[in-house]
């Protein structure tokens, strides 16, 4: 009776290491191509703060020996990250397509699809709108007496976070819109708590971005939008069954209601 009930867990346990598996070999192999171009992935990567330090004449530094050299080991790691996301979104659909009906699984192709395309969308919106307002912004401080030179290790850091944010948080309206097609949400449960959806992303904005008010701002916005594109898809896609069989069950209820007085006039 026990090795049953913990059988399906432990079959998902294995399906998860085995999904895990794939995600870290997708990454490798990515890493391992992305190395060959480490300085020319570097320079696209800085593009947008050289942009504006040349502007307010700065100059990025590294302040230990090997620092130059481990940021190019985690700028190859942060492509390979970025180029082995369809499988990593592959790999996460598929993983979950087990909730899903039969007829739903031939959507899981679909999705990892659009998947890769928000990711790219708010990886973009990070890079070519966020960067430059953002970097304008923390380099306006500098003058005469005080001079920027940040190092490329803490740029790295900072980069890789917003772009990974960005590409993510983008995928909020697949996510809202599969929880509603598998009837954990529904589109009056989101518009009735969208004031508290509104405060959470401001409060996660704050988390993951500087602590500045434009980087916040910046991220907040589009979080918004795509909320809104998640209550749209949830009424396209979402689980109708609830709203068409309530009503079938009212009317059930009175036809079965006459019965007993039916009932007892025939045995009067």
């Amino acid at each position: 009776m026990v090795d049953t009930e913990k059988s399906p867990f432990t079959e998902h346990l294995g399906e998860l290491r085995s999904r895990l598996i794939y995600s870290f070999a997708a990454v490798l192999v990515g890493f391992v191509a992305s190395f060959a171009f480490k300085e020319k992935l570097f320079e696209i990567l800085t593009a947008p703060l050289v942009k504006v330090m040349a502007e307010n004449n700065a100059k990025m530094i590294f302040t230990g020996l090997p620092e130059a050299f481990f940021t190019y080991l985690k700028v190859s790691l942060l492509a390979g990250v970025i180029l082995a996301v369809p499988v990593i979104f592959y790999q996460f659909w598929m993983f979950v397509s087990p909730g899903l009906y039969r007829d739903e699984k031939k959507y899981v192709i679909p999705i990892v699809f659009l998947s890769v395309i928000f990711f790219i969308i708010g990886a973009s919106f990070g890079y070519f709108l966020v960067f430059p307002y953002g970097f304008a912004f923390f380099l306006g401080f500098a003058n005469e007496t005080i001079h920027a030179m940040p190092s490329m290790k803490e740029y790295l850091s900072f980069a890789s976070k917003m772009l990974l944010a960005f590409g993510f948080v983008f995928e909020l309206p697949l996510v809202l819109t599969f929880m509603a097609r598998m009837g954990l949400v529904t589109v009056p449960f989101l518009k009735k708590n969208r004031k508290y959806a509104l405060l959470i992303f401001f409060v996660g904005a704050a988390i993951i971005t500087p602590p500045d008010v434009v980087t916040q701002i910046m991220m907040a916005l589009p979080l918004m939008v795509l909320y809104e594109i998640s209550i749209i898809g949830a009424m396209i896609f979402g689980k109708k069954q609830e709203i068409e069989e309530a009503p079938d069950e009212s009317d059930e209820g009175e036809d079965t209601q006459p019965e007993p007085d039916s009932v007892n006039s025939e045995e009067k």
